[in-house]
């Protein structure tokens, strides 16, 4: 037990330090990107550095496995460079057992990091591209989102912001049925008009409202004054393809609050697959993790004396590059509908943690 807790100290160690290095370089090509994007503006230094703190934790979190394989092949290869490695075997400890901690410490990590960190990777996602939206058309701003079994959307132009909310939505993301529109002022925040439609199709730079009802609400008597149409247009820059993606990008909603995001988006009829699949994708990460510390242990157990460490260092880099890709390789084949979605989520890394399985026995028992 002392064995396996020194072990996990020294996997830790090694992921903190790799961890911290890459946070780093990631926040510095992160700023250097956004100041390349926004330093020409009046945007402030201390509001390009803050963009990029929010951008960072996805980036950091979807590489996760990389650093997981990195720290292994750090830990091991440290023990083999000072001859702790061949006490521990001398000692009678076969690789088996002294896998067992750093494997298990892996596996809780990786849990704690989805239970955890997913949240406010989700959380500062949001806010990097609700901010990245004001600075881009302050004047334009359009959100998308879903509750409950409503679609809720927002648009801006010259007048003000106008609140849009429709019970359902095609999968074109073009029709939308028993809508309702509340515009407001822009300085002030008070509602102007109220538009109630039985049916709404989005053309190219407009809504096309079907048996639509129209309140002023300045009036002195909206409803005695308001307004009846067969057909009615408002302006609109929102798109098909900008709704569509807007229920479809990924990372922006919590793990917790996937399953009831999952069942809004089938009872609205909009295609959940692709966070079907990121929800399976969230809960194989640290079976992946795992997985990525045994390849890194099992490339990198021999003693450096025995030669060749600088091509284990090499196999080890790209066999983990080659299972990260191969890993979203498959998620994007399940999330098109080529091959079961759980096939391609959990393949991967259950095929990674049975082939370092098998090459550690073989080079335990020959």
């Amino acid at each position: 037990m002392t064995l396996g807790l020194y072990l996990v100290r020294r996997l830790a160690a090694s992921f903190g330090l790799i961890g911290a290095v890459f946070f780093g370089m990631l926040m510095l090509f992160e700023v250097v990107e956004t100041v390349r994007r926004f330093g020409g503006g009046d945007t402030p230094m201390g509001e390009i550095v803050w963009l990029s703190l929010l951008r960072v934790p996805a980036t950091f979190y979807q590489i996760l496995p990389l650093l997981t394989i990195l720290s292994s092949m750090t830990l091991f290869l440290g023990l083999a460079r000072s001859s702790e490695l061949v006490v521990i075997r001398s000692a009678g400890r076969s690789a088996m057992r002294m896998l067992r901690e750093p494997f298990l410490a892996t596996l809780l990590f990786g849990a704690l990091l989805v239970a955890g960190f997913n949240p406010i990777v989700a959380a500062s996602t949001r806010a990097y591209q609700q901010r990245l939206q004001t600075l881009q058309s302050p004047d334009q701003l359009s959100q998308i989102s879903l509750e409950g079994s409503a679609i809720w959307m927002r648009q801006g132009d010259a007048r003000g912001q106008t609140v849009i909310r429709a019970q359902s939505v095609a999968p074109d993301g073009l029709d939308f049925s028993h809508v309702s529109f509340m515009l407001f002022a822009r300085e002030t925040g008070v509602p102007l008009v109220r538009i109630e439609a039985e049916q709404a199709h989005l053309e190219a730079g407009f809504w096309r409202l079907t048996n639509a009802k129209r309140w002023d609400l300045l009036a002195d008597n909206p409803e005695r004054d308001a307004q009846r149409f067969e057909t009615l247009e408002m302006a609109s820059d929102l798109t098909g393809e900008r709704i569509r993606e807007s229920f479809a990008r990924v990372g922006m909603v919590s793990i917790w609050d996937l399953p009831d995001f999952i069942a809004a988006l089938d009872r609205a009829g909009l295609s959940s697959r692709t966070h079907r699949s990121q929800y399976q994708s969230e809960l194989a990460l640290p079976v992946l993790m795992a997985a990525m510390m045994l390849v890194g242990a099992v490339l990198c157990f021999k003693h450096v004396r025995a030669g060749n460490a600088s091509t284990r260092i090499l196999f080890t880099v790209l066999a983990g590059f080659a299972l990260f890709f191969l890993r979203n390789f498959a998620q994007v084949l399940g999330e098109n509908g080529q091959i079961p979605l759980s096939l391609a989520i959990w393949t991967p890394p259950i095929a990674s943690m049975l082939l370092a399985l098998g090459v550690l026995l073989h080079l335990e028992d020959g």
